[in-house]
């Protein structure tokens, strides 16, 4: 709303943010998370809906570098079981799953000997990392979807889709 009518010019005045928890395409003076995230023009408006095209993005790289580190824990662990064998042929089955099944979880596999071997502190340090930043981002990109606009919306669906796609 306009403040002190007529003792100011409406130039030295703000406008409110627009928040609504119903569907809604508001653009202009729209707000997301913060005052500060406040969309004053078109062009901070579109500045905004690409960076959450890009978060989302960005979000689905970090959940493929997650399943390619535990991937490669997992080889790591399949050749020091029996080096000779190529990981299809390995005598290592992963605990809690069926034959040939390879189950992430805690990343503990049984050794032909009966042994059970898991991550390193480094290494489930390095996991637990990559699961805090996809948990941070996907926890910011839900908040997002909350404002219910119809832009937001697309955006994620958007950097979902191409994230899958790329990643």
């Amino acid at each position: 709303s306009m403040g002190g009518h007529g003792m100011g010019s409406s130039a030295t005045t703000k406008a409110a943010c627009k928040i609504s928890m119903l569907w809604n395409w508001n653009t202009v003076n729209s707000c997301f998370i913060a005052r500060s995230w406040h969309n004053r023009t078109l062009g901070h408006f579109a500045g905004s809906c690409i960076g959450i095209f890009f978060l989302v993005f960005f979000l689905e790289l970090i959940r493929r570098a997650q399943r390619e580190w535990d991937r490669s824990l997992l080889r790591k662990r399949q050749n020091a079981s029996n080096p000779s064998l190529s990981p299809s042929e390995s005598p290592v089955s992963t605990t809690g799953g069926e034959k040939g099944e390879r189950k992430m979880g805690a990343l503990r596999v049984v050794l032909s000997s009966g042994e059970e071997m898991g991550p390193t502190m480094v290494e489930q340090l390095v996991r637990s990392g990559f699961f805090v930043v996809q948990f941070g981002v996907a926890y910011i990109v839900m908040l997002l979807a909350m404002y219910y606009n119809g832009y937001v919306i697309i955006m994620i669906l958007l950097g979902a889709f191409f994230g899958h796609f790329v990643f």
